[in-house]
C-alpha cells in the first residue's frame, strides 16, 4: 500500500493541505491544477506534475479529486483529456468533492466500462480539518475498495465511515450540510443577540460551548466572527451549491425542509451582494442587516 501511486486534482483551500499530507506520508504523488504556480510548494517537495487530468490517471493507482462544483467534477472526469480517458483496469478514483449523488453514480458507471471504479467520499471539517488531517470522511462504493484505500484516507481524516453503495457518501454529506445550515444560523443569531445585549462575546461563547449548545461551528467559526475574520474556511458560494443540491434531493424524495430553505435564501442574498468568496461565518452579516444592527 505504501508504494501505491496517488493522483490528486483540486489544490484549493482544502485540497492543497490534503495533498501535502499524502506527500509527507511517502506516497508518490501526481498532480494537476489549472494554475501550475499554485502547486509550486508541492512540486518542490517532490510531487510529479501532469499536464492534464488524463495524465494523472494514467500514472496513478488511486486518484483523488476535490473540486468546487458539479460541472467541475464532470469536466475533470468526463471532459476532454479527463480522468476517464486515462483510467485503466483496476484503477480507483475517490471523489472527495461535494456533488450530486447522481453524478458520481454516472461517473462510476463510465469508469466501470474500463475496469475502474469510483468511491464517493465527501468530507467535513473545513480548512481546519484539512490542515490538521482531522476530516470526517463519508464513503460510498464497494466495501472492498473502501478497505483498500482506508490507510490512505486515514492520512487525511480521523472519522472515516463506510456508508453504503456509490452515492451514499454524497447523501450523508447532504445530511451533514443540513445540520451545518441550522447550526450556522443559530450561532450567527446568538452572536448578534449577545452583542446587542452588551455581553462579552468571547466569554459568552466560552460559556455556552461547554453546554448543550456546544458544536464545531461555535468552537471554530464564532471566534472568527468576533475577530472580524470572514476569510473562507469554506466559501459561501460553495455552501450555496451544497444547499441547492440538498434541496433538490429532498424535493425528489418528497420532503419539505423549511429551515434549510431559509438559510439558503439568506446565503443567496449575501452572494448577490458580492460576498460569495467569504467564509460561511459571514452569515452574521445577513442577520445584522435583517436586525438593523452594526457588525458583530
Amino acid at each position: 500500500m505504501d508504494m501505491m501511486k496517488i493522483g490528486f486534482i483540486g489544490l484549493g483551500v482544502m485540497g492543497y493541505p490534503m495533498a501535502g499530507h499524502i506527500l509527507k506520508s511517502g506516497y508518490p504523488l501526481y498532480i494537476n491544477t489549472r494554475t501550475k504556480e499554485k502547486a509550486s510548494g508541492l512540486l518542490e517537495a517532490g510531487a510529479h506534475w501532469c499536464e492534464n487530468a488524463k495524465e494523472v490517471s494514467e500514472n496513478a493507482d488511486v486518484t483523488i479529486t476535490i473540486v468546487g462544483f458539479p460541472q467541475d467534477v464532470e469536466r475533470v472526469y468526463l471532459g476532454q483529456d479527463g480522468l476517464l480517458e486515462g483510467a485503466h483496469e483496476g484503477s480507483l478514483f475517490i471523489d472527495m468533492s461535494t456533488t450530486k449523488p447522481s453524478l458520481d453514480i454516472k461517473i462510476n458507471k463510465e469508469l466501470r466500462k474500463k475496469g475502474a471504479r469510483l468511491l464517493d467520499a465527501p468530507v467535513s471539517g473545513g480548512d481546519v480539518g484539512a490542515r490538521n488531517a482531522t476530516l470526517s470522511i463519508m464513503v460510498g462504493g464497494r466495501k472492498d475498495d473502501f478497505d483498500k484505500v482506508l490507510p490512505l484516507l486515514s492520512v487525511l481524516g480521523k472519522n472515516i465511515n463506510y456508508e453504503g453503495e456509490v452515492g451514499s457518501g454524497q447523501h450523508t454529506k447532504m445530511a451533514n450540510q443540513i445540520v451545518i445550515a441550522g447550526t450556522m444560523i443559530g450561532v450567527s443569531e446568538a452572536l448578534v443577540y449577545a452583542k446587542k445585549a452588551g455581553l462579552d462575546l468571547e466569554l459568552m461563547v466560552k460559556t455556552i460551548s461547554k453546554g448543550a449548545a456546544g458544536c464545531w461551528t461555535l468552537d471554530n467559526l464564532a471566534p472568527r466572527v468576533i475577530n472580524g475574520d470572514f476569510n473562507p474556511g469554506f466559501m459561501i458560494e460553495h455552501f450555496v451549491k451544497d444547499m441547492r443540491i440538498a434541496i433538490e434531493e429532498s424535493r425528489a424524495m418528497g420532503l419539505n425542509l423549511p429551515g434549510l430553505r431559509l438559510v439558503e435564501d439568506l446565503y443567496e442574498k449575501l452572494a448577490e451582494e458580492g460576498m460569495g468568496k467569504n467564509g460561511t461565518q459571514a452569515l452574521t452579516k445577513a442577520i445584522e442587516e435583517l436586525s438593523g444592527v452594526s457588525e458583530a
